[in-house]
């Protein structure tokens, strides 16, 4: 994974890209490959982007086998990071997710200046990513491809703090197993940085690289351990740092093929040439240390980066100035390309002690002319041999933005220095003076003005930035970059992490906002939306959140989750039927309906008895709570008073009746031979009946 942003160099073409190989049995698989045809559509769309709260996604950088890598402004801490987010296809494995993680957990036990820091972890919406520091710079495979071949001074100064970096990891008790020039990264000040901890592994009696039968690395630097057994240590480490070394000395790869599956067996059965064969003019030493560290055994080879750098060291020491600043030229045919060439012995000791230069290589004018690159190689030029004190922590190897015009001005004034001021006044200008080195003091705990005050003593300048902690105080250091007992130049900028005191938010009201708009408002606060229920609500519209909890303005923690109830709005009622039904019954019925009674006017039935309920408003269908049902009472039917019809003829009696809409009952106790005049009437005139009701009459 690529983590810079080095212009490509005009009329160059572009560096080949490794790329993470899977290697299976019955042949080569790599299904994160299938991924990488991510369109700068895709790329872009996450641009603009605020991931977890924090990190705004400002440009597409590069794109890796297992994630794309974005330039990110931290706003937090007012920082531009590398935001390196994995591809949505592999986000749903368990597998690679938890690669990913582990590249996050590796790296933070590191820390090394010559290691990429990581700086956070996390997954927002299903985006798993990591925060890194951006490097800005070029990666190693740009470096072999626009200067390559390297002199031995060039090539030993950019090795030496990769070694440091991965001396670093073994002695945290890891491997990295993913070595390679597209995870080193050359800075514009010269600092070199070892990324991408991604496979790295705890260091084991031989830790595995496989899973399921399936080989992790790069094919180009993988150790014959990880190809033949899937296994590795700290010396697989050590042999592709090998292979590094004779990359940057001849600017081809030390082991060759034209499939994955050919390159894996020339690991196991093949043999590394020596760099000389390939670029005559390369110190025999470098051959040997090359030789060494890439031994098809691992009980050969440097037991650690500890060891290798130790040695590389000692040949340093050993070479003439002129063997450090020869710069050869590769031959046209690759001899690593043919079979007939044997490498140096693996047994070879080392230190070996400088050799002479050889009598046999091309003395023409031919060989040491300026070739037409060289004008660019302002980077590399002059490049010092640093110090071999024990404990040197990490090296600066070439910066980017040097003038070839410059690169031999400082030599010239350190010796007019010498001249004028003696050896020791040179002596102290590189030790106790301006030029020496101190030592990072231990300060983690300890409060920010006391750490400050330490950091100054000890001639070095202190940068101080805050971040959140559970665990320790507001203003307590949390950690120091690089770490307690690091070696720098006196005047280096030490960075102080401090605490900001426990990461609190003041949970937001919710109550009232629309459903669709609370992930927006928890978003900026880093909280998220948890558990949503819904509830029928009187008083509060369809949609609205009508509680929540935690409850507004409660102090919570980062990614908390914020329930809400969410308004259903009124709730329907089923209007009950109570036609027919006693006003009483009625009423009660509609009240626990919920509803509220209305009494219309009460009207006379002959059909309904009185007191009851003749009709009803609405009658069926829904009401909400608190609506009213009218309801009309019946009061029986119409009452008439009975006329006064006695003394009357029987017949004139009887029509006066029936036209009042009674019946009529005639009874004729003495017989139909008198008048036939109406004696007696029941019911008695005057009393109310309704009307149908039927009146006896007595006739004599």
């Amino acid at each position: 994974m690529r983590l810079t942003r080095a212009p490509v160099r005009a009329g160059s073409a572009p560096a080949p890209r490794e790329t993470t190989t899977r290697l299976a049995c019955t042949g080569c698989a790599d299904p994160a490959r299938k991924l990488r045809g991510v369109t700068s559509s895709v790329a872009d769309a996450l641009v603009g982007r605020v991931i977890d709260g924090r990190y705004r996604i400002l440009s597409h950088l590069a794109d890796g086998g297992m994630a794309s890598v974005y330039v990110a402004l931290d706003g937090r801490l007012d920082r531009e990071v590398a935001l390196k987010i994995m591809r949505p296809g592999l986000a749903t494995d368990d597998v690679f997710v938890e690669r990913f993680r582990a590249e996050a957990r590796s790296a933070a036990r590191l820390s090394h200046p010559n290691v990429v820091a990581v700086f956070d972890q996390g997954e927002d919406a299903g985006e798993v990513f990591l925060a890194m520091e951006l490097v800005e710079g070029k990666t190693l495979r740009d470096v072999i491809h626009e200067e390559a071949p390297l002199t031995a001074r060039e090539a030993l100064a950019i090795l030496e703090p990769i070694l440091l970096a991965l001396r670093a990891a073994h002695v945290a008790g890891m491997i990295h197993r993913d070595v390679k020039p597209e995870n080193v990264i050359v800075r514009r000040d010269g600092e070199v940085k070892v990324a991408d901890f991604g496979l790295a592994r705890a260091i084991t009696n031989q830790a595995a690289t496989s899973q399921t039968g399936v080989l992790l690395g790069t094919v180009s630097y993988l150790s014959p351990e990880q190809v033949e057994r899937g296994v590795a240590d700290t010396r697989s480490d050590v042999y592709a740092a090998g292979l590094l070394l004779f990359e940057m000395l001849t600017g081809r790869k030390a082991v060759t093929g034209g499939t994955p599956i050919q390159i894996a067996y020339n690991h196991v059965h093949g043999s590394i040439v020596t760099p000389s064969s390939v670029v005559p003019g390369v110190p025999g030493a470098l051959d040997e240390l090359v030789a060494r560290a890439t031994a098809v055994e691992p009980e050969d080879r440097f037991e650690s980066a500890a060891a290798f750098v130790a040695a590389l060291r000692a040949v340093r020491r050993g070479l003439s100035s002129d063997e450090l600043e020869r710069r050869g030229i590769a031959l046209a045919t690759d001899p690593a390309a043919t079979s007939a060439l044997s490498p140096v012995s693996s047994t070879t000791h080392l230190p070996a002690p400088a050799r002479p230069e050889r009598s046999d290589l091309p003395s023409s004018p031919e060989r040491h002319r300026t070739r037409p690159n060289e004008v660019g190689r302002a980077a590399l030029a002059g490049m010092p041999v640093h110090d071999d004190g024990p404990a040197l922590e990490h090296t600066a190897a070439m910066p980017i933005d040097r003038r070839a015009g410059r690169r031999r001005r400082w030599p010239l004034w350190v010796a007019a220095l010498l001249v004028v001021g003696g050896v020791g006044f040179g002596g102290w200008w590189f030790t106790a003076g301006p030029a020496g080195s101190t030592v990072v003091p231990a300060v983690v705990g300890q409060p920010v003005a006391q750490a400050e005050g330490a950091i100054e003593q000890a001639a070095l300048t202190a940068e101080t930035v805050e971040e959140f902690s559970e665990a320790k105080a507001k203003g307590v250091v949390l950690r120091v970059e690089p770490g307690a007992g690091s070696e720098l130049g006196k005047e280096s900028t030490v960075r102080l992490v401090v605490s900001k005191g426990k990461e609190r938010y003041a949970v937001p009201k919710l109550v009232g906002v629309r459903l669709g708009d609370v992930g927006a408002t928890l978003s900026p606060l880093t909280l998220r939306l948890g558990d949503r229920s819904e509830k029928w609500s009187e008083t509060v519209a369809k949609g609205l959140v009508i509680s929540q909890d935690p409850a507004a303005g409660a102090s919570v923690r980062r990614s908390t989750s914020v329930s809400v109830v969410v308004s259903r709005g009124r709730e329907p009622i089923e209007v009950p039927t109570v036609t027919g039904a006693p006003f009483d019954a009625a009423s009660a019925a509609i009240t626990k309906a919920g509803l509220t009674v209305s009494r219309g006017e009460d009207v006379n039935s002959d059909a309904v008895p009185a007191g009851q309920v003749v009709s009803q408003s609405p009658d069926k269908g829904t009401l909400h709570r608190g609506d009213p049902v009218t309801v009309v009472v019946s009061k029986g039917p119409v009452l008439v008073p009975v006329p006064n019809v006695v003394d009357q003829q029987d017949t004139a009696a009887e029509k006066t009746l029936t036209d009042l809409g009674f019946t009529v009952d005639k009874q004729y106790p003495f017989g139909a031979l008198f008048e036939k005049k109406v004696r007696a009437q029941d019911p008695a005139a005057g009393t109310p009946v309704p009307k149908g009701t039927t009146i006896h009459l007595t006739i004599v």
